[in-house]
């Protein structure tokens, strides 16, 4: 049996199973619905993905609506914020007695964004992202990085760093 060594794994240095080539061109993204949205958050950008009791949220006084409160997670206070409520996107909520949480780092900032359904993992070219189509409120234009057109669906590419700078999140 011989190895093509045109398609050498490379493990080490990923962390995944695929050829160099294929790792060079794509991008991790997590996959969740906000609303009508289907939207993305680039994995490297994320910590965890809970599911918490929303009674672990500790609500703060004089917070504006998006701010949901504070969480102590593995030792790390943070705040958490509905996503939704932040962009201005309505959504309801089947179970308000739980919370899906995206733990979102970007350098050292750390926030749970609370999101309607978190759905899987997706790994697309990068070079595929496209501007958003007319139809997405221009309100969450500014926290967009671009879309996804996969299978009919539009996937949103969410901009983390314009999320952490979300005008909301100044008074927390």
């Amino acid at each position: 049996m011989s190895i093509d060594n045109s398609l050498s794994l490379n493990v080490q240095e990923t962390g995944t199973i695929a050829s160099p080539a294929i790792v060079q061109y794509t991008h991790s993204h997590l996959k969740f619905r906000l609303g009508r949205h289907l939207t993305l958050l680039p994995t490297r950008q994320i910590l965890e993905v809970i599911t918490v009791p929303a009674a672990s949220v500790t609500p703060m006084p004089n917070m504006p609506p998006a701010m949901l409160g504070l969480i102590n997670r593995r030792s790390q206070v943070m705040w958490v914020t509905d996503l939704a409520l932040l962009l201005g996107i309505p959504v309801a909520y089947p179970n308000s007695q739980q919370y899906n949480l995206v733990l979102l780092q970007v350098n050292q900032v750390l926030l749970g964004l609370r999101v309607q359904e978190i759905d899987n993992i997706l790994n697309l070219p990068h070079q595929e992202v496209c501007p958003p189509p007319a139809h997405v409120p221009a309100g969450l234009v500014p926290f967009l990085r671009g879309c996804y057109v996969k299978e009919n669906d539009v996937l949103l590419v969410l901009n983390a760093e314009a999320i952490l700078h979300a005008p909301a999140l100044k008074a927390a």
